[in-house]
């Protein structure tokens, strides 16, 4: 299994080039939930802080505002919002 990506504070060069600002927002609220990801997704938070288990091992990633994060295809986690999120996403 690939890991969690995470690039703290990317370039504005980096987001304008992926197209960050004109992809989809998704918002939730503190809580837990399981994930499955069956593509790959990026995504770069806007507010909020998170921090994902993989399933089966691998260490929890912390993720927070200003964060580009790239979610491999056919990971399993847990998602722990301990801060709502506000995120820009794109599937792969």
């Amino acid at each position: 299994m690939k890991p969690i990506r995470v690039e703290h504070a990317p370039s504005e060069e980096t987001l304008q080039r992926l197209g960050v600002f004109s992809w989809p927002i998704w918002e939730k609220e503190v809580s837990t939930f399981e994930w499955y990801y069956d593509t790959e997704e990026t995504c770069y938070l806007l507010e909020g802080h998170v921090i994902v288990t993989p399933e089966g091992g691998g260490p929890a990633v912390e993720i927070g505002a200003g964060d580009l994060v790239v979610f491999p295809a056919g990971l399993s986690c847990t998602w722990q919002i301990t801060q709502t999120v506000r995120k820009h996403y794109h599937l792969a």
